[in-house]
């Protein structure tokens, strides 16, 4: 690892489908892509909505494939609402509420009308749920667009665990993906093609996933 991390060894504290979290000390920790890239881009937009008060991990350093930001307490969205300490209407409520914060941010490239600054991977597992509030991690795919779309993936998200029959999450995941269609409305629904496209093109995706998407769809309309 790259300057202070060389020589870091222990087991990761989390991993992801492409990255590696590691603990620096028990204020700071490592977040390293397995496969390379530069992380300035998302470390630039993570400042930027930091500074209009949006709930991010704080960067200390980003280079390369490395960004060391602080390390949050709490546990993931995703474990509180399985270990049933949030129910499907908090876990739904938390992540339109925090959608709409997001979308209300000005954008930082562009001169606004319907562009936002959006997330596009704002799920369960990217919200940890700490003693400061709810913080969004993970903004490797943050982009700016409508703020449709960004509602729109999260739905997507949810309905393709929903609908892998095999998936031990099935049935909660159907249920939270019913209570937040329930709170944002017909926004999910307004970029739905938009994102099934877009998602059909995440290189993280399995080629099994991606056959799901068309399923998860038409769950989502369905259950509109």
């Amino acid at each position: 690892m790259t300057g202070y991390c060389r020589g870091m060894e222990s087991a990761p504290l989390a991993s992801g489908r492409d990255a590696d979290v590691f603990v620096i000390d028990d204020r700071r920790v490592l977040r390293r892509y397995r496969e390379g890239g530069d992380v300035a881009a998302e470390a630039v937009v993570m400042a930027y909505v930091a500074s209009l008060g949006f709930p991010v991990p704080t960067v200390h350093r980003a280079q390369g494939a490395d960004l060391v930001m602080e390390r949050l307490d709490g546990p993931t969205m995703l474990s509180a609402f399985l270990a049933g300490e949030l129910d499907a209407v908090e876990t739904a409520s938390c992540l339109a509420d925090l959608h709409h914060r997001l979308h209300a941010l000005p954008p930082r490239l562009s001169d606004g009308g319907d562009v936002r600054i959006l997330h596009l991977d704002l799920h369960p597992e990217n919200v940890m749920l700490t003693s400061r509030g709810p913080v969004v991690i993970d903004w490797r795919n943050a982009a700016e667009g409508p703020a449709d779309l960004d509602v729109a993936l999260t739905a997507v998200i949810l309905a393709q665990v929903a609908v892998e029959g095999a998936h031990p999450l099935a049935s909660s995941a159907a249920t939270l993906l019913d209570a937040f269609l329930e709170c944002v409305g017909g926004s999910a629904l307004t970029a739905l093609d938009q994102a099934v496209a877009r998602r059909r093109t995440d290189p993280a995706l399995t080629g099994t996933e991606r056959e799901r998407l068309d399923a998860a769809a038409a769950l989502i309309t369905g259950r509109r």
